[in-house]
């Protein structure tokens, strides 16, 4: 073996190995077992290891068929190093399996003819022979090439054969198949079967691989040139180092057709395992099914069998028991006869009792009803005649309004709200009694329908509900409708009783116009009057003070005072007239100074009392505006 590693000048590229067998078990070698049953776990798994490396090396021997057999041989011989039998394999695919991936998928036909000619140069004989019985290169050299000889001869001849092999050219291995073909003409010239011929070159022959041997050197140096197989074939390329060179003499196309094809089968198969998987699940389940149904077909039959058995012995049971049986039914029926009777009376006196008690109840709720009515008409009747007062009232107070403005309003609105509130609380009260007297309908005809579910003997009573629910909803429709009008009627009173409010309060607030008007006028007359009031009372307290002095003075001189007077005549007469003005003047201005005191006084006082009157002014507006919209109100 060292020998052939230096022959083939092995490079022994561990990295680019183990690259290659990371990549894992190639799919198109996963199921090489069944194709190629080894018995030797070991060996197949060397193979297939062998075998993945080269096609993630080359696409095309994923597609190679014979590939296995090829390599097969070496593997068996190199199993326990594996880098070295990848690298053989290799060399020996790039320098003696020249130009066989041209034709691919099909045998290299180049190759066969070449073949082909040297045999009919060297032995025409034996190729017109395999012409006559239509035997072509594929079978009787093909196959010696695709297993490189290793199934027609042993471990030892081939060994032997393959040192000759990788010690010479290429070409070598081309004229072994020739020399081979030669070497066995004696027993090929005797068979005339295809399938003769088959057989011989696909197992063992009694044939000396030493002949055979040194037949092939005979033939490298009598072949011409113009056929010599050493014209066609390269010398001998070894690997390279560090990586291994690029394989891709083949058709890539065909290749690159064939791997989508067997992508399309595999994923057919995977298809068509899926599905017979679900067959076979549904066939197990199936069967299950069937094994399941076997076996409840056996026991319902020991069941029905033993159902039988015990119905028999029921069945003699029930005879003797059916004389006491029909002894006990005798009595029975005179017992459910006599009960019968008795539940009859007592259905018939109770439907009684229970219609005079629904006709109690009705004549009950009659006079209720009849009784609510006349009250209503009574209200009513009350309503009216206190609208009526009221209206009088309105008439009466309408004068009233125009003596005391500010308290008649208030009373008035007052009663409004009053008689407001008593008619709500009133309707309020009817309406709750109203909704008091239909939900004790509601209970009542709730516990009736109770009745009828629970005792199926009171069905005769349900038309006698039925007439008395339909009496009593026809008089609450009478009563609503009475209601209603009275209702109407009272609504027009109220409405009747806001019209005549409104125009009391129109011509109030007219009335209250008039009435200011005039007390502006009046007070403009009170303000003229005591402002001449005060000068009369200022030239009056004058002119009495001015008394008092001249009496004062006479008092005090009385003897003097005729001279006096004359002498003031001649004063006067001697004087000027501007002393006595001045006299008075002084007189004058400390009375102007009073007044001007007191007409300040009334002034601010004047305006006091303006200031009153319109505040006064502005609340009574209010107030009757505040009236004015109160009818609105109870009118919405």
């Amino acid at each position: 073996m060292f020998i052939w590693r230096s022959l083939l000048q092995l490079p022994e590229n561990h990295t680019a190995f183990s690259s290659l067998i990371d990549k894992g078990i190639h799919m198109a070698f996963l199921n090489l077992q069944k194709k190629y049953p080894i018995k030797s776990r070991k060996l197949l798994r060397v193979l297939q290891r062998t075998l993945s490396a080269l096609a993630h090396w080359s696409a095309i021997f994923s597609d190679t068929p014979y590939l296995p057999l090829l390599a097969f041989p070496f593997v068996k011989l190199f199993q326990n190093n594996q880098l070295i039998c990848f690298e053989v394999v290799a060399t020996l695919i790039i320098n003696w399996c020249q130009h066989w991936f041209e034709y691919f998928p099909n045998p290299p036909i180049n190759i066969l003819s070449m073949i082909e000619n040297i045999l009919a140069f060297h032995d025409k004989e034996l190729l017109q022979h395999f012409r006559d019985h239509d035997i072509t290169s594929q079978v009787y050299a093909w196959p010696l090439l695709e297993t490189v000889f290793s199934e027609v001869l042993t471990r030892e001849e081939w060994l032997k054969l393959f040192d000759n092999v990788f010690s010479n050219h290429p070409s070598f291995l081309l004229l072994t198949v020739v020399a081979y073909n030669i070497c066995s003409r004696a027993p090929l010239l005797n068979c005339s079967l295809k399938d003769d011929f088959e057989y011989f070159f696909h197992h063992r022959n009694n044939l000396d691989i030493s002949v055979v041997i040194r037949e092939v050197y005979h033939l490298m140096d009598t072949t011409p040139g113009d056929i010599h197989p050493d014209n066609m074939l390269d010398v001998f390329v070894a690997l390279t180092k560090g990586q291994y060179p690029v394989f891709n003499q083949y058709p890539k196309f065909i290749v690159d057709y064939q791997t989508q094809e067997r992508e399309r089968i595999r994923n057919d198969e995977l298809d068509y395992l899926r599905e017979r998987q679900t067959v076979e699940n549904m066939q197990a389940e199936v069967d299950q099914q069937r094994v399941e149904d076997e076996a409840w077909y056996q026991k319902q039959e020991l069941l029905r069998k033993a159902e039988e058995t015990r119905r028999e012995m029921l069945l003699q049971e029930e005879e003797k028991m059916i004389q006491q049986r029909q002894k006990l039914a005798a009595v029975k029926r005179e017992l459910k006869v006599k009960e019968m009777h008795l539940q009859e009376a007592a259905r018939r006196r109770f439907l009684k009792l229970q219609q005079d008690q629904r006709e109690m109840e009705l004549r009950r709720l009659e006079d209720e009803i009849e009784r609510k009515i006349h009250m209503r008409d009574q209200e009513i009747a009350t309503t009216v005649k206190d609208l009526e007062m009221r209206h009088l009232e309105l008439e009466s107070q309408k004068r009233l309004y125009e003596k005391n403005l500010t308290r008649d309003q208030e009373t008035v609105a007052k009663e409004m709200r009053e008689d407001a509130d008593a008619y709500r609380r009133k309707v309020n009260l009817e309406e709750r009694t109203f909704h008091r007297l239909i939900e004790t309908d509601q209970t009542q005809n709730q516990k009736t329908q109770k009745l009828i579910e629970e005792n199926l003997a009171k069905a005769e009573q349900a038309c006698l509900n039925t007439d008395w629910r339909l009496q009593a909803l026809h008089k609450q429709r009478c009563d609503d409708l009475q209601r209603n009008e009275c209702y109407q009627e009272v609504a027009k009173l109220l409405r009747k009783n806001r019209r005549k409010e409104i125009e009391v309060l129109n011509a109030m607030m007219e009335k209250d116009a008039t009435k200011w008007e005039e007390a502006e006028e009046k007070d403009f007359r009170l303000k003229s009057e005591k402002k001449v009031s005060a000068l009369s009372d200022a030239s009056r307290q004058w002119f009495l003070e001015k008394e008092i002095n001249a009496a004062l003075e006479h008092a005090e001189h009385p003897y003097h005072d005729g001279p006096r007077c004359q002498y003031e005549q001649v004063a006067s007469s001697c004087l000027p007239r501007t002393s006595p003005v001045s006299d008075v003047s002084e007189v004058d201005a400390s009375t102007w100074l009073s007044l001007n005191q007191r007409k300040i006084q009334w002034d601010t006082m004047e305006q006091d009392l303006l200031e009153r009157v319109r505040n006064l002014r502005q609340r009574l507006t209010a107030q009757a505006r505040n009236s004015c919209q109160t009818p609105h109100l109870l009118a919405t």
